[in-house]
């Protein structure tokens, strides 16, 4: 999904006012500080989530805002564990009623809610997973890990395939497997820095089998050829997942093919480079060079025409059928009750699609200067 700056989130996050307004986005401070916000985050996904079409751009950061508030705070040791989930059921209570609390990101994915019909099942799921992080889970089969993964990544696949338009099962069930194939690749690639921060997501029984004591391994992590097998082990898994959500993407909309499949290429590169390093995690982190980003954005672009929807559909991944199920029928929204809150609602869908022009005005000026160059 995109990434962006959480710094320029944490005035919001801590309930700091965003402008004149106590709802609704209304300075210009506010409006400038979400369209910068399109433009910063992770290297490995901005570069693909440019070709977003903006009709999904939009939606798509109003719900990683908030998502990645939500993760600083269950994760930030500012609350407690109970207090921060307390506190974000109540945010998604309000806002899925239509009186989200006076936070930017709570307005502006109570208006992407109400246009997509989001269902909630998809965020409480993203919410229990930054849970298990919080409270440290063990992680004892590949079943485990698939389940994690459904969580923290899966969900995510789905509520962009959703915000997309798409609803069919097939559809979402290859997006939350291509969101479980992305968080392998990162524990994969993550290995070191999880374990000096007491954090190990690989499969126990799969350490076990290869001789390594989790524990043990934890309190000194090093590479060996064992270790290496594990991460191998876990890399190919991911390309499972990977060449199975692949037909998915014929299932999308075909203006946001080439970002999914760019995506997709782009994070399975993450394994090919572990490799070609020497499946060493623990001593240094897998970064695909630009120069190959650029030419996996070029064959996603010209193979997102190419795909074609498998004749028998896979049965979706174990851990996401949960998911897929309460995506039957969108529960749980409310209407606002009363003209003032439909006027702050009308407000931020305002303030998305301004955001939308003032993003397509920039890449007109640029077009223009290279022209008048």
């Amino acid at each position: 999904m995109p990434v962006l700056n959480a710094e320029a989130l944490a005035h919001s996050a801590h309930g700091a006012p965003s402008g004149p307004t106590t709802h609704g986005i209304g300075s210009e401070a506010d409006l400038e500080a979400c369209v910068a916000l399109m433009r910063t985050g992770s290297r490995t996904f901005f570069a693909a989530s440019r070709l977003l079409p903006q009709r999904v751009r939009a939606s798509s950061i109003a719900l990683y805002a908030f998502c990645r508030v939500a993760d600083d705070m269950v994760d930030g040791g500012e609350h407690s564990l109970n207090e921060a989930m307390t506190l974000l059921s109540q945010r998604l209570d309000a806002l899925y009623a239509g009186d989200p609390q006076d936070h930017v990101e709570d307005r502006a994915l109570a208006i992407v809610v109400q246009r997509h019909q989001l269902p909630r099942a998809l965020l409480d799921a993203l919410l229990d997973g930054f849970a298990w992080d919080a409270e440290g889970r063990r992680y004892e089969t590949l079943e485990d890990v698939h389940d994690y993964g459904a969580r923290v990544a899966g969900s995510v696949g789905a509520m962009m395939c959703w915000i997309m338009g798409v609803r069919s099962p097939q559809a979402l069930a290859r997006a939350c497997e291509l969101g479980v194939a992305m968080q392998l690749t990162n524990i994969a690639r993550d290995v070191g820095e999880d374990a000096r921060n007491g954090r190990l997501y690989l499969p126990r029984r799969w350490l076990a089998e290869a001789g390594i004591g989790a524990d043990d391994w934890l309190q000194n992590p090093v590479c060996t050829p064992a270790l290496q097998g594990v991460i191998e082990r876990l890399l190919k898994e991911a390309d499972r997942l990977y060449g199975q959500s692949t037909a998915g993407v014929a299932m999308l909309p075909r203006d946001c093919r080439s970002a999914i499949l760019a995506a997709r290429y782009i994070y399975a590169e993450i394994g090919q480079q572990l490799r070609r390093d020497g499946l060493n995690p623990v001593n240094q982190r897998a970064v695909v060079p630009t120069s190959r980003k650029l030419v996996l954005l070029a064959c996603a672009g010209v193979q997102s025409g190419w795909i074609g929807r498998p004749d028998v559909p896979a049965p979706p991944l174990a851990a996401i059928a949960y998911l897929v199920e309460h995506c039957g029928c969108p529960d749980g929204l409310e209407r606002p009750a009363g003209a003032q809150r439909r006027s702050d609602i009308g407000r931020v869908g305002w303030m998305l699609e301004l955001m939308e022009r003032l993003e397509q005005q920039r890449l007109d000026e640029v077009a223009r200067a290279r022209v008048a160059h």
